[in-house]
């Protein structure tokens, strides 16, 4: 797969409406929350993350909650592909494990089921969906 795969497949993404966006941004902060507490406690976090990385992932899923609601407010896939592809450069390089992100968008999943309305997860999941189904790839481009 290429880069210009990646952005045909985020292209057919619709972005979610504004009741959606707006429910994900008002319960982002409890979501971070949730998601650093359940990483953290993790017995293979220091395996997932490296040594003392901690507060960098802690910033990660902060600045993760930020770009993503301001995908669902104003979506561009190519944006969204290259940052995706910059994020798993960037965090590998200081240490980060392929099978972070995994870990990480599916533990996003599971709390977005319990804290979003249904129709807000619907509309939001299939951008978290095209990350985990991509995760081999962005790992292989970011190499």
């Amino acid at each position: 797969m290429e880069k210009k795969d990646l952005i045909e497949t985020a292209s057919l993404l619709t972005k979610p409406s504004d009741e959606a966006s707006a429910d994900y941004v008002s319960k982002g902060n409890k979501m971070v929350n949730m998601l650093n507490e359940k990483l953290s406690q993790r017995s293979d976090i220091n395996h997932l993350i490296g040594e003392r990385n901690l507060d960098m992932m802690f910033d990660n899923h902060q600045n993760h909650l930020r770009f993503m609601s301001s995908m669902f407010k104003d979506y561009n896939p190519v944006v969204f592909a290259e940052t995706v592809l910059w994020v798993f450069r960037a965090y590998r390089s200081h240490g980060f494990k392929q099978t972070y992100w995994p870990a990480q968008l599916n533990n996003w999943v599971e709390i977005m089921k319990t804290e979003l309305k249904p129709a807000s997860f619907d509309e939001v999941y299939p951008f978290y969906h095209w990350m985990i189904v991509n995760t081999p790839h962005f790992s292989v481009m970011s190499d």
